[in-house]
């Protein structure tokens, strides 16, 4: 057994090739063998698509077999990788982290040769196929208790030429949003990983709950967008429609713009996602559930925001999130006016 990650088939095999990506075992689990498709048609950018990073985040792997299937057809030039299922531990579990160490695979990146089986599988995904893209496509969903647009989605980049390229392929998506999402740094991120390779990583999330027919249907298309924004594919660009709203819209958060619970309770959503609200408006209420004398809490926009997620009724503990609120980005950027797409050699 080889104790160094690596694929089943030459990389620089022209065509097409379907094989695995092995992640050598441990002393808690033995080898992994992901399935991976690669389409290399010479010249061009080369695309990594991965789903699976959350294991109860399922429409990633279904849309990344979608895509597996149309490219044959319809890919032109360049490179696409495509790892539907990152973490197979996780989404046999249904469950956020790898259930034999604990850990969320989406906060170890770039991972350890000899490390837990999920520090494993990163340092796979790190050394073998970070180096050969030079775009990342992640794939995930908002969690299943979460009610998103969907969205691709990126983090404030240092590198501001990065983050313009980042910020346009984002929109090629032409998804209802796309989100420029600043948060307190966390850890071990695939995103950050790839970002500091001078790499374009856009994040795409959608919805939560239910895996529905429409919403894959979205959800294929914004990629299948990117794909043919960057000159990779040809095709027809689509403009997803989501109740009622069209793409269009490019959006910035901070971490302020998390509202969360002041007690334990049941959430009762008082508004919908893409709804533009005003400073006092009611975003939802919390319903103590250990009292009937106990007053229900409104829980209010602190400003002039757009609900950009929220909470689809549940119970929640104190201070965890209910909603998430956004406002349009104002970015200056060099070259900002010119188009996402990379002309194939």
């Amino acid at each position: 057994m080889s104790k160094a990650p690596h694929l089943t088939f030459d990389f620089n095999t022209s065509g097409l090739s379907r094989g695995h990506l092995i992640v050598p075992g441990g002393a808690d689990h033995g080898e992994l063998s992901l399935p991976i498709f690669s389409l290399n048609k010479g010249e061009g950018p080369r695309v990594l698509i991965t789903g699976g990073n959350h294991g109860n985040e399922l429409e990633g792997p279904l849309v990344s077999r979608r895509i597996i299937e149309w490219l044959p057809k319809s890919q032109t030039c360049g490179r696409i990788i495509v790892l539907p299922v990152l973490n197979p531990l996780a989404v046999e579990a249904w469950s956020r982290n790898t259930p034999l160490d604990g850990l969320n695979l989406n906060r170890v990146f770039p991972g350890r040769a000899d490390g837990s089986v999920t520090q494993r599988i990163a340092d796979a995904v790190s050394r073998v196929l970070l180096p050969m893209a030079d775009i990342v496509f992640d794939l995930h969903s908002f969690g299943p208790t979460w009610d998103l647009p969907p969205a691709a989605t990126t983090h404030p980049i240092a590198d501001p030429d990065l983050m313009a390229r980042t910020v346009r392929v984002a929109e090629a998506f032409k998804l209802p949003v796309t989100l420029v999402w600043q948060h307190n740094d966390t850890a071990g991120m695939f995103d950050i990983v790839a970002q500091n390779q001078g790499k374009v990583f856009v994040c795409a999330e959608f919805g939560g709950g239910t895996v529905g027919a429409a919403n894959l249907a979205i959800y294929e298309a914004g990629v299948r967008n990117a794909l043919i924004a960057l000159g990779l594919a040809e095709g027809k660009v689509e403009y997803p429609t989501f109740r009622k709203q069209k793409f269009g819209q490019t959006l910035e958060t901070h971490p302020s713009d998390w509202l969360k619970s002041p007690a334990s309770g049941i959430f009762e959503p008082r508004c919908s996602v893409l709804d533009e609200v005003k400073q006092g408006d009611i975003i939802g209420i919390l319903h103590p559930m250990d009292s009937l004398s106990a007053d229900s809490i409104e829980i209010l926009a602190p400003g002039p925001s757009i609900v950009l997620a929220i909470v689809s009724g549940a119970h929640v503990k104190a201070n965890e999130g209910v909603a998430f609120l956004a406002r349009p980005l104002n970015i200056q950027e060099s070259g900002a006016d010119q188009p996402a797409r990379l002309v194939c050699q």
